[in-house]
């Protein structure tokens, strides 16, 4: 079957991309924008779908073309939809799990069996009330040694005041006390024993369920291994220069070497995938959000996302080879052209303004960096120099000592948050409230570095106030004061549903692109760790 869509709208005029899109960092091509807003339409008409498509799913689109040099576009969901993973507006997947022929189904049938049977015997009444024995028992037992143990040592007490009295006890007196401490001893043992011996027994009468629990669960457990590493070689993904390598091979020189749940579902592979089979010619990409944000995450609907790196960075490493793709927007940074401003230096320490576009610390795609920089103009400096850190495309106010017990003394400051600092942002969005509190737990993204979310069970504490400058076309002006330092706080905190609902304008992870983000930091204020001062430092956005 046929899933290419011509374009209903006219693409007369729109230029073809030099190169194909760089899946983790993007602005959309026109023609996927084109793309994504017919998607939107045929789901629109699909009556159905409506509330799970209201719950949030991400959606994707590439434009191809045919040998003949037609142009059209794939589209693609990741995961299924309505209970299927296959449906003929949009491509097929890798492999699918859904078919009740295959050989996934008919193994998750048997493994569903093993937990039936695992379950009916763990509920067994006869086993449960074993169970209730062997915990009542090892309870009283624990209070009976206790017991024991305390008269023990009560008695060596009474002992040890008789030998401290006056008169001493006479040689008779004392060699009684030894043999009462030696039959005490020995009556502890005795007791402790026969405790062990009651629970040994009825350990013996558990023992049948226990094994037979054991070997089910060895059995699940040995069958869930084999069929998922069966599965992840199911998935054979080819590349523009017809090359296959299933999951298994391609997670192999991962960290992790095992590939994560859920990954080839995503859309992403399984457009290139259908191209590929089909020899259509890959020229642009881009994923897009449909409905509400899932729970921890920064969602927004119609907005378009980078490929999450966790699932889909080592598969699309693969698939991208032997096309020409774009070059990460991120790597020639702005730094390139620009260096750090002095704000304020004295003979213990100095303040920067970062440029938006360096790093603050030397990365892997980015070696030069503000500390690179200061340690290029402060030979002399020694110690870890910066203070604390600012994201890569934030501008404004870092804080560097020009020796190790400096920068001791105000990363205690920083601990104990002493140290205020004042953000200047715009966001896309008007913030109602002219002034607030968000209190939303943090936690990194593993499968999706370096996004953040929101998690209120084993997130980190984060916790920031705002207050409005001012709200004009669409967009707020605010001033944001950080109470903790976490990774991305302020723009998650701004981006996610229960914060501002109103991302940082120019973000790309949680927001949209623009010329670059809007977040400066505008203000720092701490007490100077050697002449006692208090210092307010400023330095205006350049937005």
């Amino acid at each position: 079957m046929n899933r290419i869509h011509t374009f209903h709208t006219s693409v007369v005029g729109i230029a073809l991309p030099s190169k194909f899109t760089y899946p983790f960092c993007y602005t959309p091509h026109p023609l996927c924008v084109l793309a994504a807003g017919e998607v939107r339409h045929y789901l629109s008409g699909q009556a159905g779908w409506q509330q799970e498509l209201a719950q949030g799913k991400m959606f994707g689109v590439l434009v191809v073309q045919t040998a003949e040099g037609v142009l059209g576009y794939l589209a693609a969901y990741s995961g299924n939809l309505v209970g299927k993973n296959d449906h003929p507006y949009f491509v097929p997947p890798v492999y699918d799990l859904l078919n009740p022929e295959g050989f996934f189904r008919q193994e998750e049938t048997r493994i569903s069996r093993l937990n039936q049977h695992i379950e009916e015997l763990e509920a067994t009444p006869g086993y449960l009330a074993l169970k209730e024995q062997m915990e009542a028992l090892r309870q009283q037992a624990a209070r009976q040694i206790e017991e024991a143990r305390q008269q023990l040592k009560a008695a060596k007490a009474a002992r040890d005041l008789r030998r401290q009295a006056s008169p001493p006890p006479s040689e008779e007196e004392s060699a009684a006390m030894i043999r009462e401490s030696q039959h005490q001893k020995a009556e502890y043992k005795r007791l402790e024993r026969h405790l062990k011996a009651k629970e040994n027994d009825l350990a013996a009468t558990l023992q049948p369920y226990e094994t037979a629990l054991k070997r089910l669960k060895e059995e699940r457990r040995t069958r869930s291994a084999a069929l998922q590493s069966r599965l992840f070689g199911a998935f054979r993904l080819l590349n523009a220069r017809s090359e296959v390598q299933d999951l298994n091979e391609i997670f192999r020189h991962t960290p992790h070497r095992v590939p994560p749940a859920g990954a080839g579902e995503c859309a992403a592979p399984k457009l290139l995938q259908y191209a590929y089979l089909n020899h259509l010619r890959p020229v642009a990409m881009a994923e897009f959000w449909v409905g509400a944000s899932p729970q921890g995450e920064v969602r927004h609907d119609g907005h378009y996302y980078p490929a999450c790196k966790g699932k889909c960075g080592p598969i699309l490493a693969h698939m991208l080879q032997g096309l020409e793709v774009e070059s990460n927007p991120l790597q020639p940074a702005v730094h390139t052209q620009a260096e750090p401003q002095v704000v304020y230096e004295d003979p213990w320490l100095l303040v920067l303004d970062k440029p938006a576009g360096m790093l603050s610390v030397p990365g892997k795609e980015a070696p030069y960096s503000a500390w690179q920089w200061v340690r290029d103009h402060y030979p002399q400096a020694d110690g870890p120099m910066l203070v604390h850190r600012l994201d890569m495309d934030t501008s404004g106010l870092l804080l560097a000592a020009k020796n190790k017990e400096v920068h001791q003394q105000l990363q205690a400051q920083f601990r104990h948050r002493h140290i205020q600092k004042t953000y200047l942002a715009v966001l896309q969005g008007i913030v109602a409230q002219d002034e607030g509190r968000i209190d939303l737990p943090l936690l990194p993204d593993p499968l999706d570095r370096p996004r953040q979310r929101v998690d209120r069970e084993h997130g980190k504490p984060a916790t920031t106030l705002y207050e409005v400058l001012q709200r004009e076309e669409g967009r707020t002006r605010i001033l944001f004061h950080p109470l903790t330092g976490r990774t991305h706080q302020l723009r998650v905190h701004a981006a996610h549903p229960d914060g501002l609902h109103c991302p940082i304008l120019g973000d790309r992870l949680y927001g949209t692109p623009s010329d670059r983000l809007y977040l400066h930091a505008l203000r720092l204020e701490f007490i100077h760790p050697v002449t006692g001062e208090a210092l307010c430092l400023e330095c205006k956005a350049e937005f």
